[in-house]
Formats: structure tokens, C-alpha cells, sequence
């Protein structure tokens, strides 16, 4: 079982790169790419930790991309993480992360909840990569909210009146940083941007003449939505992807491996991995 997108601690997901592998093992995963935020941190832990389990790892990064105003996520699997441009790139990106959180901290003052800078910190495994899940986490600890989502619905979300914009990197500076890591670069939960239709087909329509590999075709933001997705990578020359985004097994995420098997008639993106010499077994 496949699953190519999950988060530790070192970006916002609540589980060590080693547990979240084990987690992922006793669920029946075989290969798995850790994918944390603009971060690769966590990735020598989450090697060791697939070999005692027998799994295979891909190594992976998720890069915030700003695009036409929109905050998009792309996916690179089978990088190097020693690769010097992919570094100097994602450290640029994180750069902005803890100034972004100080606003948001001042927003939630000027409504009442203090502390909320060092309270999202805590919850922050990697302090340079605080961001809105941390927040989200502080608010239900607190008792503001019920829940992550809710967090989101009333505080934090893009028209909410916390919500701090961000000028992420490019969607060009994102792909050319995964290819020249020797990565393949992957549109990650397409559905999750509000983006109608024309909008998504000149996405991904840039995202392949730029040397962009892959969508999520399965993922657990959009299980109804497969087949249109699937459709998409036909139409633009592109591979199919499969990751849970699994962050925590005490949030409202889908948990890790629990993910269908691929549509028919797509390529998968592990065969564009190993195509690209990047061992990985086909099932």
C-alpha cells in the first residue's frame, strides 16, 4: 500500500517522524514519503525508522506556492534533500512563517485571546515552522473552539478575521527546485483551492509545461471528486498520486493508509519514480 503525503512534527503533523512510521506500518503501509511542510528534518528519522519496519521511504517535501493570489501545495517525491538550491529555497520559504504567526497572535489579541503566540509554539515540534494548525490547536486547548475545523471556520481560515496572507514561493521556483533535487513534482489535494474550472485546467496546464509529474488523483480531501481528477492527468500528460495528508490520529484527518487503490487508466506516479531510478516496488 502507497501512501505519499503525511506530516510529522517537523512541519504540523503531532507524531515523530519514527512513530508516524510505525503507525503507518501497523496500518499496512509499505511504501510511504514523509512530505512535512518546507521542511526535510525529518527525514533521516523516518529512514531508520522504515527499515526496521521494512518499509520503503520515499523521501518527500510539501512547498506553500502562491499562485494568482492562491495558496497551492506541491508535493516533491524522490528528492535529495542535500541537494543545495532545494535547501536554499525552502529555507527562503520558511522565512516568513514566525513573522506571519506574530500577526496572527496579534489578531487573536485584539479579540480577546492572549497568549497565543507561545500557546501555538508549544504545539510547534520545529518553533521556525509555527503556522495556522498550530494556532488551530491552541484555540481548541484553550476551549475557543470544539475542534481543529472549527479553529479554521471562525478564526483562521482565508476570510476569517485572523487569517494572516503569505507570499509563498512560485509555482515555477517550486517545480525547478524539485527537479533539480531529482525530484518529480506533484499538484498536492486539488480540490482543496478555490479554483473553478477554468481555473484548475490553466493550473495544471502551467504546472506541465514547467516540468510539473503529477496530481493527487486520490486523497482524503476529495474522495468524490477521483474520477475528475484522474481525467485531468489523462488530458495534461500527467501521473496519479495517492496520499492521506494525515497530520494526527486525534484530529479530524483520515488516517494514514486509508486510501483506495488508484482509478484505472492512469499512470501511477511510482512508476515515473522508478523510471527516474528512484527504487520502488509496484505494489
Amino acid at each position: 500500500m502507497f501512501d505519499l503525503h503525511c506530516h510529522s512534527v517537523h512541519s504540523d503533523g503531532t507524531l515523530t517522524p519514527a512513530d508516524l512510521v510505525a503507525r503507518a506500518a501497523l496500518r499496512g503501509v509499505t511504501v510511504l514519503a514523509l512530505t512535512d511542510h518546507d521542511d526535510t528534518g525529518g527525514l533521516a528519522a523516518a529512514r531508520a525508522a522504515a527499515g526496521e519496519h521494512n518499509m520503503r521511504l520515499i523521501d518527500g517535501v510539501e512547498i506553500s506556492v502562491t499562485w494568482r493570489g492562491c495558496t497551492l501545495h506541491v508535493v516533491g517525491l524522490g528528492i535529495d534533500p542535500r541537494n543545495a538550491a532545494l535547501q536554499a529555497g525552502l529555507a527562503a520559504t520558511r522565512s516568513g512563517r514566525v513573522e506571519r504567526a506574530r500577526r496572527m497572535a496579534a489578531a487573536l489579541d485584539e479579540l480577546g485571546i492572549a497568549g497565543s503566540f507561545e500557546g501555538a509554539r508549544r504545539f510547534a515540534g520545529n518553533p521556525q515552522m509555527i503556522g495556522r494548525t498550530h494556532f488551530a490547536r491552541f484555540l481548541k486547548q484553550r476551549g475557543v473552539v470544539k475542534d481543529i475545523n472549527a479553529a479554521f471556520k471562525r478564526f483562521l481560515g482565508s476570510s476569517q478575521p485572523c487569517y494572516v496572507p503569505q507570499l509563498w514561493a512560485s509555482l515555477d521556483d517550486a517545480v525547478r527546485w524539485i527537479n533539480g533535487s531529482g525530484g518529480v513534482a506533484v499538484i498536492a489535494h486539488p480540490d482543496r483551492y478555490p479554483l473553478d474550472s477554468a481555473l484548475m485546467r490553466e493550473l495544471l496546464a502551467e504546472f506541465s509545461d514547467l516540468g510539473g509529474a503529477a496530481i493527487e488523483v486520490i486523497s482524503s480531501n476529495h474522495r468524490h471528486r477521483c474520477r475528475e481528477f484522474a481525467e485531468y492527468t489523462r488530458h495534461y500528460g500527467l501521473a496519479a498520486s495517492t496520499g492521506s495528508d494525515f497530520h494526527s490520529p486525534e484530529e479530524g484527518y483520515h488516517d494514514i493508509g486509508s486510501l483506495p487503490a488508484l482509478p484505472a487508466g492512469v499512470t501511477p506516479v511510482w512508476q515515473m519514480l522508478a523510471e527516474s531510478g528512484i527504487p520502488c516496488p509496484a505494489s
